[in-house]
């Protein structure tokens, strides 16, 4: 975990984020929280890394998504070298 983002106000954060009880909870909080224009982007990176997991190209992924080539990289060094992060979402969705 990289300690930079380790702070009270991040810790707040996730325990407002861990009280959300549905999609409907989530969809009032983010649209509060989050301009348009980041939330679409949090939710791009997610999709990139979904498809990332799913062994697709680069070039199928920045023509399904938007994403650009630097982002989509930028997720798949998260996926290779991050915290795992993402394998335990992606694990959870599965259960």
């Amino acid at each position: 975990m990289n300690k930079k983002i380790r702070t009270d106000a991040v810790d707040h954060l996730f325990d407002a984020i861990l009280c959300l009880q549905n999609k409907e909870e989530c969809y009032s909080f983010f649209e509060d929280l989050c301009t348009v224009n980041e939330l679409l982007s949090l939710s791009q990176r997610f999709e990139v890394a979904s498809m990332l997991r799913d062994h697709r190209t680069y070039l199928e992924i920045a023509d399904r998504t938007g994403a650009s080539t630097a982002t989509i990289s930028r997720v798949n060094r998260s996926l290779n070298y991050g915290d795992d992060g993402y394998e335990l979402v992606f694990d959870r969705l599965n259960d």
